[in-house]
């Protein structure tokens, strides 16, 4: 079903696009927007084959089933709108666009509360679970029959065909709102869920809620910077190429927790996430220093070489040539400082390593002595040190 709605409402996207290019955007936007829906029930029936009996894989099933309602009700609500006469059930796909959402969002809610286990983590989050549940039920429920125009932000400036007459619709209204920013609430509240329950785990729970966490932490950061650059820029066909691919990966941001749900879930001898976020951090900081060094040598050498040479091809192959030659030296030094900052047990357990592979050479017992101790005292810090060779047979 979900796919067929997302892939429905792509459709209906390109066909309503020339109307509504500021909201629609680009095929590309569709797409990817597409894709970050669909990964949800993807992984959830691969879990579901797996373990039927696990609560997580039912709730990526079913949590982005009022996302994909939503989305092809708003493409066939505008599409309608752009006909001579309204297309038959116009007024129901309206009605429609208003409330899933709202659903999925607190299903959302609950996959962070109850990661991994299927269970909260005490009984205080046991109450915050049902209290999503019911927050969620009345928000939908004040959205689906508040009275008013439906969110001009969509294109739809029309009223709720199902709002409630008289007082009863402008109170629901006016529930409809703050609910909205409640669910955010409560969403910022289960992530903080996340990281305390990590804190607390042990074993194969810490391990699972590790790659939980650095997803949560990815689709966090990569969200944020897409509003500031919705801030920065009204219209999104005016985006520079940087701000588009920020667009771009805030949009299928949130495909990145099924993926680390199911790793998580399914994976018993789980992938070494340290060091994937080991390399990220090292080949993320290593990328800018080097397009600093790119751009800045490409600028001075482009002032330098250019009155002399008239053009900037020959700044150009310098600055490729010296971004070559640093890079291995300029990637030692950038592990060796993520190391030291973030992985400090692991650089000095490397660091012994490497010291004791030294002595290995050492054929002076009075310096094979001393260095010994050096590196035990040094990487044990014991109160004393004491070294006791066994007499050699005679």
């Amino acid at each position: 079903m979900q796919v067929g709605l997302v892939s429905w409402g792509v459709y209906l996207d390109e066909v309503n696009r020339p109307a509504f290019v500021e909201v629609t955007g680009s095929l590309a936007t569709s797409l990817l927007a597409a894709l970050s829906v669909l990964v949800f029930p993807a992984m959830g029936a691969v879990i579901v084959i797996r373990r039927p009996d696990h609560l997580i894989g039912w709730l990526l099933v079913v949590s982005q089933v009022g996302w994909a309602i939503n989305n092809w009700a708003g493409a066939y609500a505008r599409y309608g709108t752009t006909q001579p006469s309204l297309p038959p059930g116009f007024d129901l796909a309206v009605w429609l666009y208003t409330w899933p959402g709202l659903l999925s969002v607190g299903t959302l809610v609950l996959l962070m509360l109850l990661f991994p286990s299927g269970r909260p983590a005490s009984r205080w989050w046991g109450g915050m679970a049902w209290t999503v549940v019911a927050s969620s039920l009345m928000g939908a429920l004040a959205f689906a029959f508040a009275s008013g125009p439906v969110d001009d932000t969509s294109g739809l400036e029309v009223a709720n065909p199902y709002g409630a007459p008289g007082a009863l619709g402008d109170a629901l209204a006016m529930v409809a709102g703050p609910a909205f920013f409640w669910m955010i609430a409560l969403l910022a509240v289960s992530i903080g869920s996340v990281v305390i329950r990590q804190r607390r785990a042990a074993g194969l729970e810490r391990l699972q809620l590790r790659w939980f966490t650095s997803a949560v932490g990815l689709v966090v950061v990569l969200v944020v910077a897409q509003g500031l650059v919705f801030l920065r820029y009204e219209s999104s066909s005016a985006l520079p190429p940087w701000a588009a691919v920020i667009s771009y990966l805030g949009i299928v941001s949130s495909g990145v927790l099924p993926l680390a749900v199911g790793i998580a879930i399914l994976r018993y001898r789980l992938y070494e996430i340290d060091r994937i976020v080991n390399r990220t951090l090292v080949y993320a900081a290593l990328t800018g220093l080097l397009a600093m060094v790119y751009v800045g040598s490409v600028v001075v050498l482009g002032g330098l070489l250019r009155p002399v040479t008239g053009s900037n091809d020959l700044a150009v192959a310098g600055s490729t040539l010296a971004v070559a030659a640093l890079f291995s030296p300029l990637r030692r030094r950038v592990q060796g400082f993520v190391d030291r900052r973030f992985y400090r047990r692991r650089y000095d357990a490397a660091r012994t390593v490497e010291v004791f592979s030294e002595l290995r050479d050492q054929v002076a017992l009075e310096t094979l002595t001393r260095d010994l101790r050096a590196v035990v005292q040094e990487t044990l810090q014991p109160a004393s040190v004491s070294v006791w060779l066994r007499e050699p047979r005679r």
